[in-house]
């Protein structure tokens, strides 16, 4: 449940599927909405329904107590935080920075040690839902960050999401959960796309078994949802292939670091790495199914088989 917030200048920066809804949320709620993203269109979107265009990072964290990056990677965010025009440089002290990506746990923990020695709070806060929940504010926020961090900024977080999970009092624990996340998210779509491969394969009709399916036991919400962009031969990115590729590539490295054997997100990894060694790295992670020869994917014309 949202607790009620005072009115407050908040800072989003990375305005995609996840941060332009975790934006628009925000403002809804009675906040003071700064962003800026690469690509300055977006922002000025933005600035147009009643929101505060920047051009940097620089510039939104020198007018925001709050700044919250929705980036993809470990990478960008240190480019948002330390790069050109850095929002490191423009955040007063006690001021609270709140990490949405997915990321090492250990990147997380070494981080917040970082921002600590520049007198800014850090929140370990990876997400997930999809852009329709962060949109509706109805996301999932798995977060874990000292005390005095969740003082300054806990209203904000329960305004961003429907639930706000405090997981521990260091920054680390909310990247582990949110990459056992991924793990079942990644096999689950890889299983998916097996199945449905299979009924391909034996000529079942794909929407007849996409009906049963989402009706039966053997069900999964990632069935359900991802399976439905094959049949309608939509394969925009959501969340694209690589996404995975990278996300279950930090499941195995973690795990690989306590000798911790994984051999369903091992062979899910391999299967997003085939896809995107195809040429499917930027469609939507759906498109995993298309490694699979010998069927006709809905949408595209019939194959001879052997």
């Amino acid at each position: 449940m949202n607790s009620p917030s005072l009115p407050s200048k908040v800072g989003v920066i990375g305005l995609g599927a996840m941060g332009a809804g975790i934006a628009r949320t925000l403002r809804q709620r009675g906040h003071e909405v700064h962003v800026c993203d690469i690509r300055p269109e977006a922002a000025e979107a933005f600035a147009r329904e009643g929101g505060v265009a920047c051009a940097s990072p620089l510039e939104v964290a020198s007018q925001c107590q709050i700044v919250i990056s929705v980036v993809i990677n470990a990478a960008q965010t240190e480019a948002v935080l330390f790069g050109d025009q850095g929002a490191a440089a423009g955040m007063a002290e006690g001021s609270t920075f709140i990490m949405c990506s997915t990321v090492a746990p250990g990147w997380s923990e070494s981080m917040e040690t970082r921002l600590l020695e520049l007198g800014i709070h850090y929140i370990d806060a990876p997400i997930s839902g999809g852009a329709a929940k962060a949109a509706s504010g109805q996301m999932t926020m798995m977060t874990s960050a000292r005390p005095e961090a969740y003082a300054a900024a806990g209203r904000v977080l329960d305004d961003m999401a429907g639930k706000v999970y405090r997981l521990g009092n260091r920054a680390g624990v909310g990247s582990k959960v949110k990459i056992i996340n991924q793990l079942l998210a990644g096999v689950h779509i890889a299983a998916a796309a097996e199945a449905m491969a299979l009924g391909l394969r034996e000529g079942v009709d794909a929407a007849s078994l996409y009906e049963v399916i989402t009706h039966s036991a053997g069900n999964s919400w990632m069935f359900e949802n991802r399976m439905a962009h094959v049949l309608a031969a939509d394969y925009t990115p959501l969340s694209a292939v690589d996404i995975f590729v990278k996300d279950l590539g930090l499941v195995l490295d973690t795990a690989r670091a306590s000798k911790f054997p994984l051999p369903l997100s091992a062979t899910a990894h391999q299967m997003f790495m085939q896809a995107s060694s195809a040429g499917f790295g930027r469609e939507d992670d759906s498109a995993v199914i298309k490694i699979f020869p010998g069927i006709d994917l809905p949408g595209t014309p019939p194959q001879e088989h052997s």
